[in-house]
């Protein structure tokens, strides 16, 4: 390494480091909601065979959905976070976000249904027999390679499947073995538990954050909330876990990169929390708080 480019690494602060780092890693996570787009549209055209209506759309593209108001909610915790002044945090812009707030958190709800209603699909199976697999060919019928991924029987896979126990998803032309069928009905359980165990987190951020601006959040009810967290993070770890050994690549890796991404967002509260306790210390009586929505001061905001 030459000299001057010693000299520019020096000059680099650690923060303008770590900050490049996360932002990465949400730049990572909304490519994400452009391949989920994909996987649903293309999964949804087996599903759904004869068209989607508009009551079916939070089923077809759950995952899409899903993603899309995560990432709204995660744009949202940055701004408020460490982009935002709290001067400038109040009156309609405070409530603007609360609006968007609102309506992200309904399609996020809306997601959790869909992964119900795909669930109660994909397990709605019966007995598919048939004597000749490769009379299949070009018919239209289709093999469950995983959840969201379906292929037209063609030579190489009706030779795989002939012989075997099959099962039909009830309502559409796709097939699998017992094998397959089973392993898309316990990935959509997988993405049932991801999705609620994000919501109840969100719900424990929320609660830690009304606590605090209220000088409420003592360390004691901190402690118990990581400690719930901790169950909770470590369900999502598992999911992912799950997803990379059973279902697809991009389900465990969106995963990965949400935890690390909320990672973050739990730095901002315990470094607030104990900025503002250090401030209590220090005063006989603590100045009142001045944010009104936020998830960390911007003081230490990373």
């Amino acid at each position: 390494m030459t000299k001057v480019h010693s000299a520019i690494v020096r000059k680099i602060h650690p923060h303008t480091i770590f900050r490049a780092f996360k932002y990465t890693v949400y730049v990572l996570i909304s490519i994400n909601l452009v391949l989920f787009f994909q996987e649903d549209f293309l999964a949804s055209r087996e599903t759904f065979d004869g068209g989607i209506a508009w009551q079916q759309l939070s089923e077809a593209f759950s995952a899409t959905i899903d993603t899309a108001a995560w990432v709204v909610l995660l744009l949202l915790f940055e701004l408020e976070t460490a982009i935002i002044s709290d001067e400038k945090l109040k009156g309609s812009l405070k409530w603007s976000l609360m609006g968007v707030r609102l309506v992200s958190y309904s399609f996020i709800v809306w997601a959790l249904y869909g992964y119900v209603m795909k669930y109660t699909l994909i397990a709605d199976t019966l007995p598919f027999a048939i004597d000749h697999v490769c009379s299949l060919i070009g018919s239209g019928y289709t093999w469950i390679v995983d959840l969201d991924q379906y292929r037209e029987i063609d030579q190489a896979a009706c030779q795989a499947l002939q012989g075997q126990a099959l099962l039909q998803v009830g309502g559409t032309q796709i097939i699998g073995t017992v094998e397959a069928a089973h392993a898309a009905r316990n990935l959509t359980i997988i993405d049932i538990i991801n999705a609620a165990d994000w919501l109840l987190i969100v719900v424990l951020l929320e609660l830690e954050v009304n606590l605090q601006l209220r000088n409420l959040l003592s360390d004691r009810l901190l402690l118990a909330s990581k400690l719930v967290k901790g169950i909770l993070y470590s369900t999502l770890l598992f999911c992912a876990v799950y997803w990379g050994i059973l279902g697809d690549f991009l389900d465990f890796w969106d995963a990965f990169l949400w935890l690390v991404a909320f990672v973050f967002i739990e730095m901002n509260i315990f470094q607030w929390h104990e900025e503002l306790a250090e401030e209590r210390g220090l005063e006989m009586q603590p100045e009142p708080q001045q944010r009104e929505v936020s998830l960390g001061d911007k003081s230490h905001a990373i």
